[in-house]
């Protein structure tokens, strides 16, 4: 599939083929679905833990006497009935990763990125580079280019300066290309990368 190659200013400068082995396939919502909860699973810690009534700091003695006073019979006061007792059942920590193989996280990454050509929402530029970090430059880049809402940019390589000028905008998010992922794709609007970049994404997605 063919694209329109545009400069900063907005301007169309030529045509970039694209391969449609990876952006114009038939999109599996399946995979991308089983790639974005994996994705997420993976960024959880795991750490949260609650104490059982074996570890909590009370006493272990008998909290009454067992008859004569009326009352049901307890024991310890830490158990999980009372306040400041254990938790009965509560989180501990745990590994909550998931596996998913190699052949489908780029099925689901080539689908993400058809659904993006598919919806005409992929920039390319023929070159993006800032002689500074200046965020009202990235500002005007992104008027120019009629970007309406969320953008990820993405970058064939380290570029400080284009890093540093969308590093206040809320909306953008810069990443380098070889670091694509389905969190990223699906979570913005627009994907805006250079022509180098999109070299990069084939050079690992192309079958």
């Amino acid at each position: 599939m063919k694209v329109e190659v545009k400069n900063t200013l907005g301007a169309t400068v030529g045509e970039i083929e694209l391969r449609d082995d990876i952006f114009a396939i038939e999109p599996n919502k399946a995979v991308m679905h089983q790639a974005l909860v994996r994705q997420q699973a993976n960024a959880r810690l795991g750490t949260h833990s609650t104490k059982t009534r074996a570890e909590v700091d009370r006493t272990k003695a008998k909290w009454y006497r067992q008859k004569g006073t009326g009352r049901a019979r307890h024991g310890s006061r830490s158990a999980p009935i009372f306040v400041g007792g254990g938790k009965a059942h509560g989180p501990k920590p745990r590994d909550y990763s998931q596996k998913m193989p190699r052949k489908m996280r780029r099925l689901a990454l080539r689908s993400a990125l058809s659904v993006k050509a598919a919806a005409q929402q992929i920039i390319v530029l023929d070159d993006l580079a800032f002689e500074a970090p200046k965020t009202a430059q990235m500002v005007d880049v992104l008027n120019n280019l009629k970007v309406d809402g969320s953008a990820v940019i993405l970058l064939p390589e380290r570029n400080e300066n284009v890093e540093r000028s969308a590093r206040n905008l809320p909306e953008v998010k810069t990443l380098r290309a070889n670091y694509l992922n389905i969190r990223d794709l699906l979570g913005h609007n627009y994907v805006i990368m250079p022509k180098a970049a999109v070299s990069v994404i084939e050079s690992f997605l192309g079958q």
